[in-house]
This record gives structure tokens, C-alpha cells and sequence, in this order.
């Protein structure tokens, strides 16, 4: 494998002498902007470096041309254009201009990517798994035992699977508790907690949260989608307290348990309620799946949330996380919607909004020296995909501007370096 990457970055070396660069443009240009961050990803992982040009056409990618990268580029569909250095010195120039919103970050070493995902099957897929597949990004699964064995040391990037950290098995109990799949689900977790050490469900799960705390404050790269970043924040919140009844653990509940939250020991959401109800499909007022409906009157015809328009020079890491040839975002449902914003810590940024049912669905902020990043809703292209439907084929969606904030947070912890300016 060295040997294949010395000559590749022989052969980089001589196309330099050429003078000439690959630009990867990211508007309305480009014919799969999916895999155009497969194809970056793949040029890092060669240990050689990307220029990402924000809000240069949708936030393209540029690097020093050679044939191979022009294959890649060719073999998986993607649109690029070959430009001398002269239009790439003019390029950098324009971007340069402190009255133009643009900026070039250099993109320096690929992320090592892991999944928190079950070893058992489950009813629905993962939209982050799915197009990192489709964009041919390599990554990991691990679950409870690897990172309660510390394995997340070895990795730069975690996404969290739709998991309940709440031990409440996703509040299915309702409709799902004489399906086999669930049957199944509790059944492979109790298991695996009480071979880790643990009573219950809910203890493990508090433990792996705790472990994944760790690793953000230690400068990971926390990235969550759906339902894993309001259960996430509950359990955290909730440490020390038994919020799952009966049906979920054995036995009953902390008395009066929503006075006793703690939200110092949240990421993002503060102030908020657990759901009591065990039948209810709800963790929390956090998610405003219902309320978006019946308060707001949101349907699938004026469901969109719009990207804020933020200054590149100034506030690079929220520009990177928004590069999209779109502005406004196709709604999607999800077990989490929305998240409330009435809920949402002070010092989180809001990336965007649905202001009409006064909801964000993609935040962000910093824990320790690292950061998270939580997007609402379960399926970018499918809008409100059900438990066992089948999984969506990106193939018929490779210009996704919902999938494209996914796989700019692949991208961001490759110019960790970067410096904010203050």
C-alpha cells in the first residue's frame, strides 16, 4: 500500500509541473454532488491536499491536476474541469478579496470515520451509512462493547445511530412491543448490558453516552441525526435518576424526575421535559414532531428550512458545515422532526431553520476542544420514511442538498487546523 502511494504522489508531483489544476464544481454544474465528496475524500486519503472553496459555485473542491485524479473523477461520475494556474491564481484571488464572502480552506488529512451502529438488524436504515456508502467514504461500525472499551481513541468522526441513549428502546413499546424485531432488540441489549457489567439498559447506555462526552471534550467530531441527539442530551441530563418505567427496565421511575434534570451535563437543549407517557411515540418537548403539525400547520407542500448565510472569512466552520448549491432545504420528518428552539442552549448555533414552526434542524457548537453537530429528521429524500419502508436509492438523488450537509461534516474535520478568526 506505501509503495501504490509513493508513486501515486510521484505521479502527482509531475502532473504539478504542468501547472494545471482539477476544479470540482459544486453548483448546479456538477452531475453527482454526492460522490464529488467521495472523490475528495479519496484524493486526502492519497495525502494530498484539497483547497474547499467556500461559496465558490456551491463550495467547490480544487486540487493540483493528475491523471488519476481525472480517472476517479470520470469512473464515479463526477464533473470536474481541468484550468491552468493562471485561473487558478485568479480564482484564489477573487476569493481572497476581503469585501467577496469566500474563503479557501485547505483540506489536509482525511477523517478516520466510525458509525455507532447495532451488530442486530433493525427495521429502518441509517441516512448517514447510506450516503456514505453511495459516496464510497470508508467507515467503521462500532457500537456499546467498542466504545465502552475505549476504541473511539483510534477515530477522528463519530455519527450516532437513531439510538435511544434513554433505554427506552426508542418509545416503539406502544405500537412495536409484539413485533420480533423489537422483542429481539430488548432482549440482544439486556443481554449485552448485564455481559458489560451493568443492571440495566439504561445504565450502559448512560455509560457509552459518557464515553462519547469524552471523546467530543478530548477533540472529537460528534455528528447526529434523527432521534440520537435529543435521547443523547436526555440521558446526560438525567444521570443519577430512573426515568424508564416498568415496561422498559422492571421497575418504576424517580419520583418527579423532570424537576430533577440536570442540563449542566447537556450539549445542546436545556429547560426541556421527558415525556411520561410510556405509550407516547416521544422522548421529550424537544422534538417537534407533533406540534410542527397541529400548532403550525407544517405539510409536506411548505415543509423547507432554510440554510443561514454566514461570513466565510469570519465564521469558517458554520460556512463549511452550510456549503450546498441550495439555499432552502426540502423538510423531512424523522422520530425527531425538529428541534424546539425554546430548548436550545444559548451558545449553540443555529445553521438552520424552519421559522415558521419555530424549529431549528441543523446546529452546532463546541464540548471541550471538539464539537457536534445535530441535523433533525431521518431521510433527506424520503419525507416521512416509516419504520420497515424500504431504504432510499441515492442514485436517483445524487444532487441532494439535504445529503450534502451530511457529507460536509465528513469533510470539516479535515481542516480542524484552520484557525477562527476573532
Amino acid at each position: 500500500m506505501k509503495k501504490l502511494i509513493s508513486i501515486f504522489l510521484l505521479l502527482v508531483t509531475a502532473s504539478v509541473t504542468q501547472a494545471a489544476y482539477i476544479l470540482i464544481p459544486m453548483d448546479l454544474q456538477q452531475k453527482d454532488h454526492l460522490k464529488a465528496y467521495g472523490v475528495a475524500y479519496w484524493v486526502l486519503k492519497n495525502d494530498v491536499e484539497v483547497h474547499w472553496l467556500l461559496n465558490y459555485r456551491g463550495g467547490s473542491f480544487m486540487v493540483k491536476d493528475a491523471k488519476e485524479i481525472e480517472s476517479e473523477c470520470t469512473v464515479r461520475g463526477v464533473s470536474f474541469e481541468i484550468i491552468a494556474d493562471a485561473k487558478s491564481t485568479s480564482i484564489l484571488t477573487e476569493i481572497a478579496d476581503p469585501e467577496v464572502n469566500m474563503e479557501d480552506v485547505k483540506l489536509e488529512k482525511a477523517p478516520k470515520m466510525a458509525v455507532y451502529s447495532p451488530k442486530f438488524k433493525q427495521p429502518w436504515d441509517d441516512a448517514v451509512t447510506l450516503v456514505l456508502k453511495y459516496a464510497e467514504i470508508p467507515y467503521d461500525v462500532v457500537y456499546d462493547e467498542e466504545i465502552l472499551k475505549d476504541k473511539l481513541i483510534t477515530y477522528d468522526w463519530l455519527h450516532l445511530h437513531h439510538e435511544d441513549f434513554t433505554g427506552q428502546y426508542g418509545k416503539f413499546w406502544a405500537q412495536y412491543r409484539n413485533a420480533g424485531w423489537y422483542q429481539e432488540q430488548q432482549k440482544t441489549l439486556e443481554a449485552s448490558a448485564k455481559s458489560m457489567g451493568y443492571e440495566k439498559v439504561s445504565q450502559m447506555k448512560l455509560a457509552v453516552a459518557k464515553k462519547i462526552r469524552d471523546f467530543t471534550a478530548g477533540g472529537g467530531f460528534l455528528f447526529a441525526m434523527c432521534s440520537a441527539p435529543d435521547s443523547y442530551d436526555i440521558a446526560l441530563a438525567a444521570d443519577g435518576l430512573d426515568i424508564c418505567e416498568s415496561m422498559f427496565d422492571g421497575d418504576g421511575t424517580t419520583p418527579n424526575y423532570n424537576q430533577k434534570l440536570d442540563y449542566s451535563k447537556t450539549f445542546a437543549f436545556t429547560n426541556f421535559l421527558c415525556e411520561t407517557n410510556p405509550s407516547e411515540y416521544k422522548k421529550s418537548n424537544i422534538d417537534n414532531t407533533m406540534p410542527r403539525v397541529q400548532k403550525y400547520g407544517v405539510t409536506q407542500k411548505n415543509d423547507l428550512f432554510t440554510l443561514f448565510d454566514f461570513s466565510a472569512k469570519w465564521d469558517v466552520v458554520p460556512t463549511m458545515l452550510c456549503q450546498n448549491h441550495e439555499q432552502i432545504i426540502k423538510g423531512f420528518w424523522g422520530q425527531t422532526t425538529g428541534f424546539d428552539k425554546s430548548t436550545i442552549k444559548p451558545n449553540v448555533l443555529i445553521m438552520g431553520e424552519n421559522k415558521a414552526a419555530n424549529e431549528a434542524r441543523y446546529i452546532h457548537g463546541e464540548f471541550g476542544k471538539g464539537t457536534f453537530t445535530f441535523y433533525s429528521g431521518h431521510d433527506p429524500e424520503d419525507y416521512q420514511h416509516r419504520v420497515e419502508d424500504p431504504p432510499t436509492d441515492l442514485a436517483l438523488h445524487p444532487n441532494s442538498p439535504g445529503y450534502r450537509l451530511i457529507l460536509n461534516n465528513v469533510l470539516f474535520p479535515a481542516a480542524k487546523k484552520k484557525k477562527q478568526k476573532t
